[in-house]
């Protein structure tokens, strides 16, 4: 059976502030718990102006603290950006105050360079990416008796460990995902092109693990849902205009308003990319977007989806997640 999870940006919108997109995460995080969704994670995104989660592992331990039984996790956390050791401390200390309920997503942004050097500058030789993974591993479940660090111990030391999943697009991340025996979170959101080839090639190569004895395959899935067809089409030139604006030189710092973007023309090339971009989204009522994502679930064979919900104002969000959950009987599912 099919579980469904939330993913939020905390995207500030227009006529807002940061502060109040954290504070609207939180309760999107306490609505979802309460519409009997699975699991609540944050993103991590830098230098983007008009989203304000930048700190997955900070506000998890907030929204953990708003919340009683729901997992809370990392959609994920950029590990290149990181030292290993020091996301597996962080992780210990959430999972030692809230056992069994937290994930670590493990991602490897594409995101600016400038980013990566601001976060690297003072260290020397980079690590392979599978190599921290493994470190990864290593400090939170998995000790190796012939480690570099077989001497160093992660603390807190505690008894149970997060859920680990690695998130990506393609078939490279599909590889290490099956070569170290994770559950793969594949964003079809990104890049729905390839998905089912690099879905495949995880469940085929998949290694049994002490973290994971079989497949297991997540999906996440831009929705945008109204109660009608054309309010929902409404919302999606807004989040038109959003990817729009985060791909441009200059992007504004908050998430366009609804308003904003009825205003606006677009020249021939937008329009493009604009009908490019809708590939990656389902848009509509909470019926038909419900039917969408299960037929796009049945067709991975996914064991789980994360709904995406990006679209302006704070209220058109929680209500988008209500309508889903509904269309979706989650309550009767969970």
């Amino acid at each position: 059976m099919v579980t469904y999870n939330i993913l939020d940006y905390s995207p500030i919108d227009e006529g807002s502030d940061a502060r109040h997109a954290l504070l609207h995460t939180t309760e999107l995080a306490k609505g979802a718990e309460k519409m009997g969704y699975k699991r609540f994670w944050v993103s991590e995104h830098h230098h983007v102006r008009s989203i304000a989660g930048s700190s997955p592992e900070m506000l998890m331990m907030h929204l953990a603290d708003s919340t009683e039984h729901i997992r809370i996790g990392s959609g994920g956390v950029m590990l290149p950006h990181y030292s290993p050791y020091k996301v597996a401390e962080n992780f210990r200390v959430l999972e030692a105050l809230h056992p069994n309920r937290i994930d670590l997503g493990i991602g490897r942004s594409p995101s600016y360079r400038l980013v990566n050097r601001a976060m690297n500058e003072s260290k020397g030789k980079r690590l392979s990416y599978e190599q921290q993974i493994e470190d990864i591993r290593h400090f939170l479940s998995e000790p190796k008796a012939n480690h570099r660090f077989k001497d160093l111990t992660a603390m807190p030391v505690i008894e149970t460990v997060p859920e680990m999943w690695l998130l990506g697009t393609g078939q490279g991340s599909a590889a290490i995902a099956a070569g170290q025996g994770m559950a793969y979170a594949f964003a079809h959101l990104g890049k729905p092109e390839g998905g089912l080839e690099a879905v495949s090639h995880y469940r085929n190569h998949f290694n049994p693990s002490p973290l994971l004895s079989s497949p297991k395959v997540m999906i996440s899935v831009f929705a945008v849902v109204a109660e009608t067809a054309e309010k929902a089409e409404s919302l999606a030139k807004a989040f038109d205009l959003w990817l729009l604006s985060v791909e441009s030189s200059s992007p504004p710092p908050y998430y366009p308003a609804v308003e904003t973007a009825l205003a606006r023309g677009f020249s021939a090339l937008e329009r493009e990319k604009i009908r490019h971009n809708r590939k990656r989204m389902f848009i509509g009522t909470p019926v038909h977007v419900a039917e969408e994502i299960k037929k796009t679930a049945s067709t991975y064979h996914a064991d789980e989806v994360t709904i995406v919900p990006n679209v302006y104002g704070a209220e058109n969000r929680m209500k988008g997640i209500a309508l889903l959950a509904e269309a979706l009987d989650i309550r009767k599912a969970e």
